[in-house]
């Protein structure tokens, strides 16, 4: 039998060891977050042994918990990282090009390469015989020492480059307008009688067929009757259907109706037009139709020297001219009457 101070000797050391423990598993229990009742921890692993689904009367069995989600997924996947983003400075943004002119930077020389322009300029000698064909093109090919399959190579299209061929005598033809221009108006700027001897003196009002300065007007039909010419200069004016029948097929629309917005601009800027109004479009809209219908009343056309479509090409620019003249009559007369009924109503006390 111990004697009263060993056992009292015994009794302090198991208290402290007590408290000691107490200690420690409090401590340790704080480093423990969301500690779940029926978990185990092992000091020697630091780590927490949930028991198994069999076992657990805190488990779902028919439906895993979030914690047990949460540790298969990290233990049978491999590491993500996250995903980078790259800067404003290295994203693509789409730039608009919008088509202008300029003077000091004008377009390029044209559509065309060295090598389709040596082939459609020796093809198109031929047009006058063979018509817009592949004839053409093959002879135009042997012409300027290529294949016979050059057309299709280069120009490429189902038709063999027959759109190609048209395209370049509406390209050529419109080109050769600033020239016309310059020897039909060279009157006016060199300062013969009636003229000016400042170009830009007379680039508003360019243009007379009795001699003087002409009027825009006057210097818009010159020009489109020169470029009428052309078809019979180039000896195509009786093939002129086989080429319209070819842009009318729908897939050469588009770059035929572009082709001739742009004869119209040409004509009307080498006319002096300095319209910066709706009517800058207007007026290029109508010589667009007018020119249209004059190049088709041309086929048709048997008088001597195609009078006739001389004389058609007036009559529907003089039209032309009085519609837009009544349209901005109409248009003056609706807003000095609106302004006016607006004045009227302010006058009566009405809050307009």
């Amino acid at each position: 039998m111990p004697c009263p101070g060993t056992l009292s000797v015994l009794s302090a050391g198991s208290a402290a060891t007590s408290t000691a423990t107490a200690t420690a598993t409090s401590r340790l229990v704080l480093l423990l977050p969301l500690r779940r009742p029926g978990a185990v921890f092992s000091a020697s692993r630091s780590t927490i042994a949930f028991p198994s689904r069999e076992t657990s009367p805190f488990v779902n069995r028919d439906k895993p918990t979030a914690i047990a989600r949460s540790i298969t997924t990290s233990t049978s996947t491999t590491t993500r990282f996250p995903r980078r983003h790259l800067p404003h400075t290295h994203q693509h943004h789409h730039v608009v090009r919008r088509q202008y002119h300029s003077h000091d930077h004008p377009p390029p020389p044209g559509p065309f390469t060295p090598a389709e322009s040596a082939l459609l300029g020796a093809a198109y000698t031929h047009v006058a015989a063979q018509g817009f064909s592949r004839e053409a093109l093959a002879l135009g090919a042997r012409d300027a020492g290529l294949l016979d399959i050059s057309p299709s190579l280069l120009l490429g299209g189902s038709d063999g480059g027959v759109f190609a061929l048209i395209w370049w005598h509406l390209y050529t033809q419109r080109n050769a307008l600033a020239a016309k221009a310059a020897a039909l108006f060279a009157s006016e700027i060199d300062g013969s009688p009636g003229g000016s001897k400042d170009a830009t003196a007379a680039t508003p009002s360019l243009g007379g067929i009795g001699g003087g300065i002409r009027t825009v007007s006057e210097r818009v039909e010159m020009l489109a009757w020169a470029r009428l010419q052309g078809n019979d200069e180039a000896g195509v004016v009786g093939r002129l259907q086989e080429a319209l029948a070819v842009m009318a097929q729908p897939s050469y629309v588009p770059a035929s109706l572009k082709e001739l917005a742009l004869l119209a601009d040409e004509i009307l800027y080498l006319a002096g037009d300095v319209s910066v109004d709706p009517s800058w479009y207007t007026k290029r809209a109508s010589l667009s139709a007018i020119y249209a219908a004059a190049e088709l009343f041309m086929t048709t056309d048997q008088s001597p020297g195609f009078r006739e479509t001389r004389a058609f090409l007036r009559r529907r620019l003089n039209e032309a001219a009085e519609v837009g003249s009544a349209v901005r009559s109409a248009g003056e007369w609706l807003g000095f009457t609106a302004s006016a009924a607006v004045n009227v109503l302010r006058s009566k006390g009405v809050r307009i």
